[in-house]
């Protein structure tokens, strides 16, 4: 095995054992992304260079016996709306050509000072502004979308080109390219993990999370980020004491938790190859030991109506100065969405954030009744680039963006956590994701989950190489 395959934790367990060096990591992950970039485009700037100078420091520090922790020495990519000091935030797009930021987010200086390597920055959907980051490809298939709006970082994460990477979502832009590219994406609590020094798409509905190649990798991650900072207005304490490690537990006994399985919503319209391979994976959960609690969804006919009421007038507030002065630097897709903004009324934001307040309320009730909900994490896997819609077996037509945001945009409205976790592949090879979600600060619950089915699984591998052998 090369060391650009391995899990973060068992990275992090080689560099602090001594047995590999953060050099030979970051060669080995650099080498990688030489193969696969020029097929993949998971990256918008490498900063090879950087990564080998923070490499060396990384290996000086440790072997003065300076060890930071699991993510000292471990080379990750950034999604390139988060700031790093004297490097690009492009946000894919013309319209920031010559940004350059003067100072680190707060996630970026947390991760620098727990050891990480930045890579480089990894491709959006222009500002996040998609479900498909058509630049990119996806990892196990170039013919087919990576998903979006993190589709660099997942791409990168699945292909061995970074050990983790970070993401936003405010519609599922994590958990959507993480279920696309077979790996691990989590959407934290709202307000748990600050976003001071990131672009916004929405500002009541974005998140900065990790994609992550294990369950294990993604607490490790969460680790480091979580936390206040009264930078960002919306950065919340937890209600209970602080949790300082959300590593989960070894076994795989979930005896006496209740598992929510929905009767509405999340299994209506959804391929029934992904139906199956989520219901099995619930299966698996009952054999160890879980309760299966049907559920009903709340609020479901309002939650399309809700979800764009909410975003499209915040993303058009946000860019309303570019907006007048250079629309033409915009892509024609995200044009059209921040035009549309500037003609919402005012009452059909208003209404959007009542129906929010109620659908909190009703979700806090139904998550009171279970642990957590197990639902798929997108209703279909990755289509061809270029496929603009979803035709169901009821003769149902869905544009590809409405049916990927479609399963996770609840937990962005509710601001609940959700942990996206790969659980096979239909039967053109193409990964599938299963979404847990749990009430505000249930992250805890939702990696214990994750990780007890995880150690039922083979090893996951990572995605088949795309060059032509």
């Amino acid at each position: 095995m090369q060391p650009y395959e391995l899990s973060l934790a068992a990275a992090a367990e080689a560099i602090r054992s001594r047995r590999l060096s953060p050099v030979e990591l970051a060669d080995s992950v650099l080498r990688r992304i030489e193969g696969v970039e020029p097929t993949l485009r998971a990256y918008a700037t490498l900063t090879a260079e950087r990564a080998r100078e923070a490499a060396r420091e990384a290996e000086r520090d440790i072997a003065a016996g300076r060890y930071r922790g699991p993510l000292h020495g471990i080379p990750m990519g950034l999604k390139d709306l988060i700031d790093v000091a004297g490097t690009a935030t492009s946000a894919s797009s013309r319209v920031r050509g010559d940004h350059r930021a003067h100072e680190d987010s707060t996630v970026a200086a947390r991760l620098a000072a727990a050891g990480a390597v930045l890579l480089g920055k990894t491709h959006t959907h222009e500002f996040a502004y998609g479900l498909t980051t058509p630049q990119t490809r996806n990892a196990w298939d170039p013919g087919r979308v990576a998903g979006g709006s993190s589709g660099g970082s997942a791409v990168a994460v699945a292909s061995g080109a970074a050990t983790f990477a970070l993401g936003t979502d405010t519609g599922g832009s994590i958990r959507v390219p993480a279920a696309l590219n077979g790996v691990v994406g989590l959407k934290p609590t709202y307000g748990l993990v600050p976003r001071h020094g990131v672009t916004s798409l929405s500002w009541s509905l974005d998140h900065v999370g990790p994609i992550t190649r294990t369950v294990q990798d993604a607490a490790l991650v969460l680790n480091a980020l979580a936390g206040h900072d009264p930078r960002d207005p919306a950065s919340l304490t937890s209600p209970g004491p602080p949790v300082t490690d959300y590593r989960p537990a070894g076994g795989t006994h979930l005896t006496g938790l209740r598992i929510g399985v929905p009767r509405t919503y999340y299994f209506d319209q959804v391929d029934p190859e992904v139906e199956a391979a989520v219901r099995r994976a619930i299966d698996q959960l009952q054999a160890l030991g879980a309760r299966l609690v049907d559920v009903e969804i709340p609020m479901t006919r309002y939650v399309q109506a809700t979800q764009w009421g909410l975003m499209v007038p915040e993303a058009t507030a946000y860019h309303e100065h570019t907006l007048r002065t250079v629309p033409e630097l915009y892509r024609e897709d995200v044009r059209v969405l921040l035009e549309a903004g500037a003609l919402t009324p005012a009452g059909d934001y208003l209404r959007a954030q009542r129906a929010r307040t109620l659908m909190r309320r009703e979700w806090a009730r139904t998550l009171r009744e279970v642990d957590l909900i197990a639902a798929p994490a997108v209703p279909a896997t990755a289509v061809h680039s270029g496929q603009e819609t979803v035709t169901w077996a009821d003769g149902t037509v869905e544009a590809v963006s409405d049916a990927y945001v479609r399963l996770s945009s609840p937990a962005n409205i509710t601001g609940v956590p959700s942990l996206s976790v790969p659980v096979g592949h239909d039967r053109a090879g193409l990964p599938v994701g299963m979404q847990l979600l749990g009430p505000p600060f249930g992250e805890q619950v939702l990696f214990r989950v994750g990780h007890a089915y995880e150690q039922t699984r083979p090893a996951r591998e990572l995605a088949p190489d795309p060059r032509p052998h």
